[in-house]
């Protein structure tokens, strides 16, 4: 519940907030506030509702962003539930809930928790329901082209559940644009199945459900892709730009098509789905498990999930890994967010299957997980995949406080983020609106120009940034006192009195 009123963080303050604001004053679904970076409006909208319907509040987006990350993990509980069991489904989602990265997420207003939950949605209707074999396999519970699958009801009609699949994914990707990523992965999982289809050794591997169905049934998993084309055709129509602003295309897709970052960013991804915020943990305790024999019940092996399944959802771990390190300029961990739940998954599944001790094995997991949720790594990491954000937030809203209280006429001296914090109170850190006088960073090279221009700020807000100045040297070069200051966990922010107010 303290989450919930904690201001925006940079992300959400730097583009989705201020894009939702403009669909929710005047419904402009291309941001004006901000420049337009060509993101599908979907996340901006909901949240834009949300307020039409509660009010324009800070806790308001952040318990929308809750519901979503809650339907996130009952689609984990049910996609779980569908390929292994109901004991496999709760330590998943357990395991899920818990992981740093997730678990900051969960209230954020981001675009990545929503592709994850419709996701997590859509492949439970994409895949077939399964019944487990006497050899402790489990299969597709029926393959006839038509017809109704083994489990009763309309929503296990193959035909059903394709077009549900596709609806679903469709709207994952008008989320963000990179959701695509799904069904491009089905479809070509598919492809590779009926190319497979005369070996039967190939085919049982790969094929998630067998049979014979025209090429127009893998095709329209494409259909997914046609709402994001319309919108990117609408952008471009009133904007001049398919893929966003010049400069955040530059940044995103031009600056990333280099060979020796790529491999850098590709290394940096797998650690985000085996290692990174302790999922070490995991990952160690799954591969020990390897070595030992599976375990019985009643005589019978206990049940994997099935190899098809397992081959699946690898595939489209790894088809996030290649795509993720070739574009996108941020590496996020949160952009693994629609995977990691199958990261997870597959895992918990192969402890349940082979560990005497399950259990004990997931809560020693969950409580890495927690443990780092709250403590730091010791290497560098965004705030925001554990609770640091919150530390973040909290030390720049008491400084704009102290700013708006104290030094209401102040031309503050700062850098991004803190530029629109300071400027915008709807991000929840000034009271008032403040004058700013913006720099790029809070180096040397940039304090020192700033030193030459004192007649234009009073005081200055600075705070811990990658490669800036410590608080007393930042002072001293700007040859003001420092008259508030607060630490937390390794960041800190301070308020510098330059001058005189006018």
């Amino acid at each position: 519940l303290t989450l919930l009123d904690l201001p925006y963080y940079w992300d959400e303050a730097g583009y989705f907030i201020p894009a939702a604001r403009d669909i929710y004053a005047d419904g402009s679904f291309i941001p004006h506030s901000t420049l337009s970076n060509a993101h599908p409006p979907l996340v901006m909208a909901y949240l834009a509702l949300a307020w039409k319907l509660f009010g324009f509040h800070i806790a308001v987006a952040r318990t929308a962003m809750l519901l979503v990350a809650a339907i996130a993990l009952f689609g984990t509980f049910r996609l779980a539930e569908r390929v292994a069991n109901a004991r496999v489904a709760a330590a998943t989602v357990l395991c899920t809930a818990l992981y740093p990265v997730f678990f900051a997420q969960s209230s954020l207003a981001h675009l990545d928790m929503m592709v994850a939950a419709l996701t997590m949605w859509g492949l439970i209707f994409y895949l077939p329901p399964f019944e487990k074999s006497r050899d402790g396999e489990t299969l597709a519970g029926a393959v006839e082209v038509t017809g109704k699958d083994s489990t009763a009801g309309a929503l296990e009609n193959r035909g059903v559940r394709r077009a549900v699949c596709i609806a679903l994914l469709a709207l994952a990707a008008l989320a963000k644009e990179t959701a695509i990523l799904v069904p491009l992965t089905l479809f070509g999982w598919e492809l590779l199945c009926r190319i497979a289809g005369g070996s039967e050794r190939i085919a049982s591997a790969v094929c998630v459900e067998r049979g014979r169905r025209s090429s127009l049934w893998s095709l329209a998993l494409l259909a997914a892709c046609v709402p994001l084309a319309l919108w990117f055709a609408y952008h471009r129509a009133r904007t001049g730009y398919t893929l966003g602003n010049p400069e955040y295309f530059r940044y995103n897709v031009e600056s990333t098509l280099n060979f020796s970052r790529i491999l850098d960013t590709a290394w940096r991804r797998l650690a985000h789905v085996t290692a990174h915020m302790n999922l070490w943990a995991l990952t160690l305790l799954g591969l020990g498990a390897m070595f030992l024999k599976p375990r019985r019940d009643g005589g019978e092996e206990r049940a994997r999930i099935a190899v098809p399944v397992q081959l699946l959802f690898a595939a489209l771990i790894l088809a996030h890994v290649v795509a993720l390190s070739i574009v996108g300029g941020a590496v996020l961990a949160r952009y693994m967010l629609p995977v990691l739940p199958l990261v997870i998954l597959i895992w918990v599944s192969t402890l349940w299957r082979r560990v005497p001790l399950w259990p004990l094995a997931i809560a020693l997991v969950c409580g890495a997980f927690a443990y780092r949720t709250v403590v730091n790594p010791t290497y560098a990491f965004p705030w925001e995949e554990n609770l640091s954000y919150r530390d973040f937030t909290r030390l720049h809203r008491d400084a704009a406080r102290f700013l708006s209280e104290n030094h209401p006429d102040a031309r503050v001296l700062t850098t991004w983020p803190a530029i629109d914090e300071l400027k915008n109170p709807y991000f929840g850190y000034a009271v008032r609106p403040l004058k700013v006088f913006a720099v790029e960073n809070f180096k040397r090279e940039a304090l020192e120009r700033a030193a030459q221009q004192k007649s234009e700020y009073d005081a200055a807000l600075l705070f811990t940034t990658h490669g800036g100045l410590e608080m007393e040297e930042a002072a001293r070069l700007l040859g003001g006192r420092v008259v508030f200051s607060e630490e937390k966990n390794g960041q800190w922010v301070a308020v510098v009195v330059v001058s005189s107010e006018r």
